[in-house]
């Protein structure tokens, strides 16, 4: 029995060790991961991130984040939370704690007369991976005769440390202002989120569904369907590029298709060396609390940075354009390319488009380095002879040169010639 009671001892207190062990672990390692995913989070540029009240323990952990974007102050998200460390996952529990306004309103409790959303998450220790979800609650909010009948949703996150996943399914929502009425929805959103540390290079893909997008007035009613917005941003070493396709199925208005169809746009050669420094700075004002600056000021200081993102010379191409228009009896299939001469930038500012003195002026001198061309394949005979073209024209070919516009070797009709 002695020699029973021998081994037990030690191996409860062994065992009891290796749980304290693993308890401080967990704990740590979710502070590590936690701390890893704000600052890459924070190193997009797009928003302000810290961590308030933080209170580390080896059973519990508590803490406010914080985001709000970089410079203004049209919202701030305030996000407390309290994870429950356990030897293999943790779990979090928290709020969405939204405010807006200069006045930093609160949107649940302030505007809405309800408790902020809940949400969980839960964080396991030994793949690093996160999961988590938050739930919208229907509510009615109205003032000074508008009113927003918002009918609930579900947002579902998760993933591992460079590699993050986002998924939200909004109910259809309502927006009224008297007679005038905006209609969204049911709404899908899926979008995933890879990087590298510090995000020095990313890629962001995203999908965008509404069912039904409506606008409803006296005089004019409008409904879309099945509109859906595709999109891919990439940061790599050397350039950002940015690729869109919008799908509409069908844009309705008097019982008759207006308008269905899709477009299909890339951007690139956006250089990425710059990019990183306008990041930078952005990020060293906000750290400094010069948010509040004046806004030519900043501009001031970041135009060397803007203005060499062109420096390769962006491009814009125009992939696909597929539009049908029964109600008027018109379609367009067309594809293109603009290009902006990035050659002497130095001899453009981004001041002087905001001076109503060099406005004009200054706007010439930016639609001068636009060159590029489109050709609408089998141009509708309408188009031609609005444009002066002969009735048998089966192509239009759109050449910009130095920002000026002329099609298939003219120059635009007067009325036209004037927006130049």
């Amino acid at each position: 029995m002695m020699r029973k009671e021998r081994l037990i001892v030690p191996l409860v207190v062994g065992l009891a060790l290796l749980w304290g062990i693993a308890q401080y672990l967990s704990g740590v390692l979710f502070e590590r991961e936690l701390a890893r995913a704000l600052d890459d989070l924070a190193a997009r540029g797009e928003l302000a991130v810290k961590r308030s009240d933080v209170d580390r323990g080896w059973l519990e952990s508590r803490g406010t984040l914080h985001l709000t974007p970089r410079f203004g102050q049209a919202w701030h998200l305030e996000l407390p939370y309290m994870a429950r460390h356990g030897v293999i996952s943790t779990r979090i529990d928290g709020e969405l704690r939204p405010h807006f306004g200069p006045g930093d309103q609160r949107l649940f409790g302030d505007a809405l007369p309800s408790t902020p959303p809940t949400w969980q998450a839960r964080y396991r220790t030994l793949g690093a991976t996160l999961e988590g979800h938050l739930e919208l609650a229907p509510f009615i909010v109205s003032q000074a005769g508008r009113e927003l009948d918002f009918r609930g949703g579900r947002i579902t996150f998760g993933g591992v440390y460079g590699d993050w996943r986002l998924q939200a399914r909004l109910a259809p929502w309502r927006l009224s202002d008297g007679p005038v009425t905006l209609e969204a929805g049911p709404t899908t959103l899926e979008s995933r989120y890879a990087y590298t540390e510090g995000a020095y290079h990313f890629s962001q893909q995203d999908l965008l569904k509404v069912e039904r997008l409506g606008w409803h007035q006296p005089d004019l009613e409008l409904e879309a369907h099945g509109l859906v917005l595709h999109s891919r941003t990439v940061l790599d070493e050397q350039e950002l590029r940015v690729e869109s396709e919008l799908t509409l199925d069908r844009l309705v208005t008097a019982e008759q298709v207006l308008l269905a169809g899709r477009v299909a746009l890339e951007l690139s050669r956006v250089n990425a060396d710059a990019l990183r420094s306008v990041l930078a700075v952005l990020r060293d004002e906000a750290a400094r609390g010069d948010a509040a600056q004046d806004g030519r000021e900043l501009l001031a200081r970041l135009e060397p940075q803007l203005l060499a993102m062109l420096q390769d010379s962006p491009r814009l191409d125009i992939h696909a354009i597929a539009l049908d228009s029964p109600m008027l009896g018109l379609d367009a299939r067309g594809d293109g390319a603009l290009f902006f001469d990035s050659r002497r930038l130095e001899e453009l500012s981004l001041a002087a488009l905001g001076d109503p003195d060099e406005q004009a002026s200054e706007q010439a001198r930016w639609r001068a380095r636009l060159y590029g061309d489109l050709t609408w394949h089998q141009v509708p005979k309408v188009v031609a002879l609005w444009l002066g073209l002969p009735l048998d024209t089966q192509d239009l070919e759109v050449d910009v040169v130095r920002g000026r516009v002329r099609i298939n070797g003219r120059p635009l009709p007067p009325a036209l010639e004037r927006l130049q």
